[in-house]
């Protein structure tokens, strides 16, 4: 298996590829996450916490009435989310932090959000946790990220990939967080698997 990079190490990969990230991304959104954003965003109410933020590319897509409040491990993505805030007239209340152990009180956000983070997370089964727990009675998970699809070749390749991937900037390509969000004690209510399975969206309630 890959080392996994620590926090540190995790913060100077992201705060290096901050400056192109935007523009790398966007290469994805088109041929593997087209439309995932606008599906998670609309769904959030309340207070809102979006767990690995980044530069902020969620955020011309929710309501208008939300409370946001972002969450991202390296500062110079957190700077080009606020300057991307202030561009839209967007109120985001923005900190540095890890989603494996949130700097917020218990049942803190009607909607907790994850869009292309957990597989990022070097625990996901703690971020996931650590995402029910500032969660209020009720409240919603809705994740959209790449994942280890069920068609044998394709995850072949994933598992290849992933070999440097980790080691490069802590990015798994295998996992599969559905059983861990039922695990953690969320009701799946939506879940779709696309582009060969490699893609999921989640979108899930807290009892």
């Amino acid at each position: 298996m890959s080392k996994k990079l620590s926090n540190e190490g995790l913060r100077e990969v992201w705060d290096r590829y901050a400056p192109r990230y935007d523009r790398d991304i966007g290469f994805f959104e088109r041929i593997q996450f087209s439309g995932g954003r606008e599906w998670v965003c609309p769904q959030a109410t309340g207070d809102v916490l979006e767990v690995a933020i980044g530069t902020g590319l969620n955020l011309p897509h929710y309501p208008a009435d939300v409370r946001l409040t972002g969450l991202d491990l390296s500062p110079a993505m957190l700077d080009i989310a606020r300057t991307r805030a202030g561009e839209l007239g967007r109120e985001v209340e923005l900190h540095e932090g890890d989603a494996q152990a949130l700097p917020f009180p218990d049942e803190s956000f009607d909607t907790v959000v994850c869009t292309l983070g957990l597989c990022g997370v070097p625990d996901e089964r703690e971020a996931i946790a650590e995402m029910h727990r500032v969660l209020r009675t009720g409240g919603k998970l809705l994740l959209l990220d790449h994942v280890g699809s069920h068609h044998r070749i394709v995850h072949f390749g994933q598992s290849l990939l992933e070999k440097l991937s980790v080691r490069m900037c802590g990015d798994y390509q295998t996992r599969r967080p559905l059983p861990l969000v039922e695990q953690a004690g969320f009701v799946v209510q939506r879940q779709e698997r696309l582009k060969l399975g490699m893609v999921e969206r989640v979108a899930a309630v807290k009892p």
